[in-house]
Formats: structure tokens, C-alpha cells, sequence
């Protein structure tokens, strides 16, 4: 979806993503190997009474989501960071994630040429329809070749 196309008020949604716990130790042995995450015994007996996947696994793919759901073959490239991330729930194996994206607001910057800046709301819930992740996200577009066109 291109820049032009996304408007303040739009939903857009994908899912759901199946998580296995084969797919949960993977990620965590690569990128955050805390026992809650990559010991299924060890986790059963943990706070959280099961092993969970890594917060970041669901951002990656939350990610993934709103890549599929918006940002595919659009000008997007780049994002500064992510403001209010909230991990609400734990996310386990077998569970299903929907995500959500809210657009809260977009424009065209004042300061750099030829970039649009969208600010949208993220929400991922599981199979239960319980929250697992919010964020709010900023992603930027290159819209110089848009913007040269409409002088044309």
C-alpha cells in the first residue's frame, strides 16, 4: 500500500500466525536464551508455569503481520523506534496471533523532503482474544518519487 493510500482511522488485520515450541526455543536459543524461553521442564516449574515465547519473537512477528497487512510494495523504509511497547500476556506454544493496526495519523514532513511519516497503533491478540502485545509505531516513507510525479 502506498503512503498516499493510508488514512487516519484505518484497521487493518492478518492472522492468525501459529507459534509452536519448536519455533519458541529456536528464536529464544538465537536471540534471547533465558531458561523461561528454551527450558519447557525447567519453565513448568517458572512463574509463568509453561515455557513462553521472548517478547521480541512476538514484535518480529508483529512485524511480519504488518508487512503482509499494509507495508508490502509500499515506500516504507525505515522506522525511528517504537514508543508505549506493552508485553500483556504470555504467548505460548500453540497459540494463534491476530494482529491489528490502527493509523492514528500520517504527514508529510516539514523539515526533510520527500518523507511521509505514519504513526499507527499495533495490537497482537491471541486465540482467546487476549491481549499479548501493544505498541505504538512510527514508520517512515520515501515519497519524493510520489511527490515528483504530482508536480508533473
Amino acid at each position: 500500500m502506498k503512503f498516499a493510500e493510508f488514512q487516519p482511522g484505518m484497521v487493518f488485520e492478518q492472522g492468525p500466525r501459529h507459534l509452536t515450541e519448536e519455533e519458541i526455543i529456536r528464536f529464544a536459543e538465537a536471540y534471547d536464551p533465558q531458561w523461561f524461553h528454551v527450558n519447557p521442564e525447567r519453565a513448568k516449574a517458572g512463574p509463568w508455569k509453561g515455557l513462553i515465547a521472548s517478547g521480541w519473537h512476538t514484535c518480529g512477528i508483529a512485524m511480519k503481520m504488518a508487512v503482509e497487512a499494509a507495508l508490502e510494495g509500499s515506500e516504507s523504509f525505515a522506522s525511528p523506534g517504537l514508543d508505549s511497547v506493552k508485553w500483556l500476556k504470555p504467548v505460548r506454544p500453540g497459540d494463534d496471533l491476530f494482529w491489528k493496526g490502527v493509523v492514528k495519523a500520517k504527514r508529510v514532513s516539514n523539515t526533510r523532503e520527500g518523507l511521509g511519516i505514519l504513526l499507527w497503533s499495533w495490537e497482537v491478540t491471541n486465540q482467546k482474544n487476549e491481549t499479548v502485545l501493544e505498541l505504538d509505531a512510527t514508520s517512515l516513507f520515501d515519497i519524493s518519487e510520489s511527490m515528483e510525479k504530482d508536480q508533473e
